[in-house]
């Protein structure tokens, strides 16, 4: 197989480029500087000549350059532009989506039947993607994910803002009310090879199955050697979990025994 990953430097497209290129496929890296983003002409020239089976849309606007509107432009107008051309050139379309499609007063957890609720920022425009997927290609998969859990500090992911936390209070305060959508990377990554596969739709990929952050904080300071203090409180209450039987993939305590 081959496959287009936009977003391939980001915390999520290292983790799926390596599971890919491990299963023996190819992967392309979508080079914005050679393939601008507001060009649908360069864009489309570039997927048909890469042929590709699949296209991952991974990327969003994580690193600013000033453009105005610059995360509607990337988080939806890219989005819907990608679904076009890989519907015309009859390539798999594999977008992620994310939890926040969902304000933090919406009711989880959440199915597929679950309707999103967000008014604005990042999870407003990637509601808005995923309504604009659909409408412009409906053989488009897509995955909405939770919070990515690394191995390490140095990416975006939730042993940084642990890591940030301590750094910056001493402590961690984590809410014993709050059931966050979370996955490890590794784990995220093969569920998106595997749902590349599978039938067009909507797919929630998500391992917390009934952990807490709090105990999902303790669970990781474990494993990284005891090196924060982590304060329970009760202060943000939110069931964010996603559940989805359909998606393969395994709950956190198979990767965190700590959980139990």
């Amino acid at each position: 197989m081959k496959a287009i990953i936009t977003g391939a430097n980001g915390t999520l497209g290292r983790v799926l480029k390596t599971t890919l290129e491990a299963h023996g496929d190819t992967v392309v890296s979508w080079d914005r500087r050679q393939t601008p983003i507001d060009d649908f002409a360069a864009m489309e020239a570039f997927v048909r000549a890469q042929r590709p089976d699949v296209l991952f849309h991974l990327a969003v606007a994580s690193q600013p350059t000033g453009r105005a509107n610059e995360g509607w432009l990337v988080n939806y107008h890219w989005t819907s532009e990608l679904a076009w051309i890989c519907r015309q050139l009859n390539v798999r379309f594999v977008y992620t989506s994310s939890v926040t499609v969902f304000s933090d007063f919406a009711p989880g957890p959440f199915t597929v039947n679950s309707r999103p609720d967000a008014t604005e920022g990042y999870g407003y425009e990637k509601r808005q993607a995923e309504e604009r997927t659909l409408a412009q290609n409906p053989n488009a998969v897509i995955a909405r994910l939770g919070w990515q859990i690394g191995d390490a500090p140095g990416s975006n992911n939730m042993v940084d803002h642990l890591e940030q936390q301590a750094s910056e209070h001493g402590q961690i305060r984590a809410s014993r009310l709050w059931f966050p959508a979370c996955s490890h990377l590794i784990d995220t990554a093969d569920a998106l090879t595997q749902l590349a596969t599978f039938a067009p739709g909507l797919y929630l990929v998500d391992s917390n199955t009934h952990w807490t952050f709090y105990e999902i904080a303790n669970a990781l300071n474990a494993r990284h050697g005891d090196r924060w203090i982590i304060r329970p409180d009760d202060d943000f209450v939110f069931d964010q979990r996603m559940l989805d039987p359909r998606v393969p993939i395994a709950p956190l305590n198979v990767r965190l025994s700590q959980l139990g």
